[in-house]
């Protein structure tokens, strides 16, 4: 009986389901022998979800952790566990290798000390050598005891490997352990260093989330927004190799991209101006900034009977920022509630030429999208005509919001 030939790996049936960032890029993925070798599974799926192929190659030490087989079920392909004659560093990294990355997450500090100090002695410190010599990306994930990755040796030898180009991501500093970084980071600096950086060189401020007017010290007025899509922008611009600046209540803590936290209306427009200041090439004003605030009282109110609150507008932020600014490329949003699309857009437009404004992402709030995932809106672009719709996922938004503002500053 003939042998019944084999489709792909279940694996890869999950490929590009949440994004096609980093689609047609094949990535080895080192592994050695730190207990966090147990979170490669979920990372090497996530790579494959936005859309790359990913090798795995590990230490003897990490087989000890997780089984090779693990890896290549997470992976959908063989495993590397030892070099043989088809000199896998040199297919994959070396001068014409076919990968386009390599990363080693976990990376130990003894394998940190070999490659720093040009040991090649396992199949993950061997690759590490031949991606130098071809030079191709390497990013290196720390995982270890707190202790160890204070020692003066391995700082020496981060520094070493930084000033030759590796990149070196984390780690989190808990429960006296040098924790591996946050999934969701190492993805994004994934797809950081593998972008096309079509923003390099733009310098970005993108205000986000709501703002919180105290009334007294317990209560507050604020909005339903999430913060989302202010965030999700950060990561896209970022992504394209932009030097981005987050102005927003919440704290994300993502490598490559600077946060300046504020709370209030006042705060947020004061430190967006000042920061401005400094020299930027684009503001999106993606925060929910509050109309009204109140004068409020430095003692708790009374619960009991009646209460009367007078409300004071806000400055606006894009008013002074124009003002100030004006040859700034400045995007802005336009919320409404239970309108046509027509009425929607005929408001986003009247913004546009109010504020003279390059690009308004306008939705209607009243059909959702407010503290969501998704959202529906629709992109108008200065010199153009065309309005783009977009409805699904934030990070989907973000991605064709920052698509539309490449095409501004190559216009």
């Amino acid at each position: 009986m003939a042998e019944r030939e084999r489709g792909p790996h279940p694996t890869l049936r999950i490929k590009g389901t949440k994004s096609h960032s980093l689609w047609g890029k094949k990535i080895v993925l080192g592994v050695t022998g730190s207990i966090a070798a147990v979170k490669t599974v979920e990372l090497a799926r996530d790579l494959i979800r936005h859309g790359a192929d990913v090798y795995g190659v590990m230490s003897e030490a990490a087989t000890e952790i997780i089984h090779s087989y693990t890896l290549h079920y997470a992976t959908g392909h063989e495993v590397i566990t030892k070099l043989m004659g088809n000199i896998e560093h040199v297919e994959f990294l070396g001068m014409e290798g076919t990968a386009d990355l390599f990363i080693i997450a976990p990376c130990t500090a003894n394998t940190l000390n070999k490659i720093a100090t040009g040991v090649s002695d396992t199949p993950v410190t061997a690759f590490a050598t031949t991606a130098f010599g071809s030079g191709i990306p390497v990013i290196i994930v720390p995982a270890m005891h707190e202790s160890i990755y204070k020692s003066p040796v391995l700082i020496e030898n981060l520094e070493k490997l930084r000033r030759l180009g590796v990149i070196v991501l984390g780690p989190r500093i808990e429960e006296g352990l040098a924790k591996i970084a946050e999934l969701d980071e190492i993805i994004l600096t994934v797809e950081h260093v593998l972008s096309p950086k079509r923003l390099e060189g733009k310098r970005i401020l993108i205000t986000s989330g709501p703002t919180i007017e105290p009334i007294d010290p317990i209560r507050i007025i604020t909005s339903r927004s999430s913060g989302r899509t202010g965030i999700e922008l950060a990561k896209a611009a970022y992504r394209q190799g932009a030097e981005v600046t987050l102005v927003h209540s919440k704290e994300l803590n993502v490598t490559g991209i600077k946060e300046l936290r504020v709370e209030t209306a006042r705060e947020m427009i004061e430190v967006s101006l000042d920061e401005l200041r400094t020299g930027y090439d684009a503001l999106i004003s993606a925060a929910a900034i509050s109309d009204f605030t109140v004068n409020p009282s430095e003692v708790k109110l009374s619960s009991v009977g009646d209460l009367q609150l007078q409300l004071i507008p806000t400055r606006k932020l894009i008013a002074e920022v124009r003002d100030e600014f004006p040859e700034l490329v400045i995007v802005g949003f336009k919320a409404e509630t239970n309108v046509s699309k027509d009425e929607l857009i005929r408001r986003a437009r009247q913004k546009m030429e109010t504020y003279n404004l390059h690009m308004v992402v306008a939705n209607d709030v009243g059909k959702g999208g407010i503290g969501r995932a998704e959202n529906e809106v629709y992109i108008l672009r200065k010199g153009t005509e065309e309005i783009k719709h977009v409805n699904g996922p934030k990070t989907i938004l973000a991605e064709e919001i920052v698509n539309e503002l490449m095409h501004l500053f190559r216009s």
